[in-house]
């Protein structure tokens, strides 16, 4: 069975540390994005979420934000699931939807990647 706590490394060498996932699926962390390490800000950014318990046979899926408000103005939601490969290697795959803020209604446009 896939586990979501511990200490993740991405492609990017960012790193993601959860803490234990508690009984309902929630659970915290904090991330320290590659971005902050190349632009001298080395500070981490806190990160909620909750994970689907998985149905039989199934690997978990879940989702989680990372407030960046130690550097930038911006929150990210992230989505995934947890797999195990034959050998035993955990994987998580993700997609995400970063939104900063912008001045103005006019602005909306550029505010979402």
């Amino acid at each position: 069975q896939c586990q979501l706590s511990g200490l993740w490394r991405n492609e990017q060498d960012s790193l993601m540390e959860i803490s234990a996932v508690r009984d309902n699926g929630d659970f915290q962390g904090k991330y320290l994005t590659r971005v902050t390490l190349a632009g001298g800000c080395s500070r981490a950014s806190p990160l909620k979420g909750a994970q689907q318990q998985p149905g039989e046979g199934g690997w978990p899926t879940f989702a989680f934000t990372v407030r960046w408000d130690k550097f930038s103005n911006a929150t990210t939601a992230f989505a995934g699931q947890c797999f195990v490969d034959v050998a035993g290697k955990e994987t998580l795959t993700t997609m995400w939807l970063l939104r900063e803020a912008v001045g103005s209604l006019e602005e909306d446009w550029k505010a979402t990647r």
